[in-house]
């Protein structure tokens, strides 16, 4: 992280916020250059919406994580907005990816994890952290929706919502890296997703994955 990247903070509990500025504020090239309590504060600082990161919290007063975030992306379509949650159901994960979110995060992830998002979403990946992907490393079910995929293809999603890279995927599976990358491809195709994390909430949604 060579470039300064300007980070806000929007949550409802100032301790919270606190804590979280004092793991990044002046680390890894990062700053904090603004906090909000909630959603409404949050759409008021022009600072914070032309930040390069924010951390969002889904559930706070006024006004929800996702519908700060949908307003916020309509003003600045390049903020990318990773998402933090005291909890990682399904259905909170899915509000803010389908807002527009590139990173969850549950708020009791490491540092680690916190830099290992900053960076995923600045390279325009997405970010999930790895307590959520461990909830979804269930086996598929076998049900109509996971008739669409090929037994290979299933396996290959499997992997993909276990975190798994494509060269583990393709180690685990006895495959090529460019098979692996062609049956992520035809997944993407036949579920009408565009990348990981729309994949994974398809999957989510349609009970492919036991949570």
């Amino acid at each position: 992280m060579s470039q300064e990247i300007r980070i806000a903070l929007v949550d409802d509990h100032a301790l919270f916020r606190n804590g979280l500025r004092g793991l990044i504020d002046g680390k890894q090239g990062c700053r904090v250059v603004a906090e909000a309590s909630d959603g409404d504060e949050f759409l008021d600082n022009e600072e914070a919406i032309n930040a390069d990161v924010v951390f969002m919290d889904i559930a706070m007063p006024t006004l929800s994580g996702d519908k700060a975030t949908i307003a916020a992306l309509e003003r600045n379509p390049n903020l990318k907005v990773i998402c933090l949650s005291m909890f990682g159901d399904e259905k909170y994960y899915s509000m803010m990816i389908e807002a527009g979110a590139k990173g969850f995060l549950l708020k009791d992830s490491s540092v680690e994890e916190v830099f290992a998002a900053i960076k995923s979403v600045m390279d325009n990946e997405e970010y999930i952290c790895t307590a959520v992907m461990q909830a979804l490393s269930g086996a598929i079910r076998r049900n109509e929706e996971a008739e669409i995929l090929s037994e290979r293809e299933t396996g290959v999603l499997l992997g993909i919502c276990q975190g798994l890279s494509t060269q583990e995927i393709a180690d685990k599976l006895f495959l090529s890296k460019r098979t692996v990358d062609s049956h992520r491809a035809n997944i993407l195709e036949k579920t009408g997703s565009n990348n990981t994390a729309s994949l994974v909430v398809y999957a989510i949604k349609h009970n492919l994955v036991e949570i």
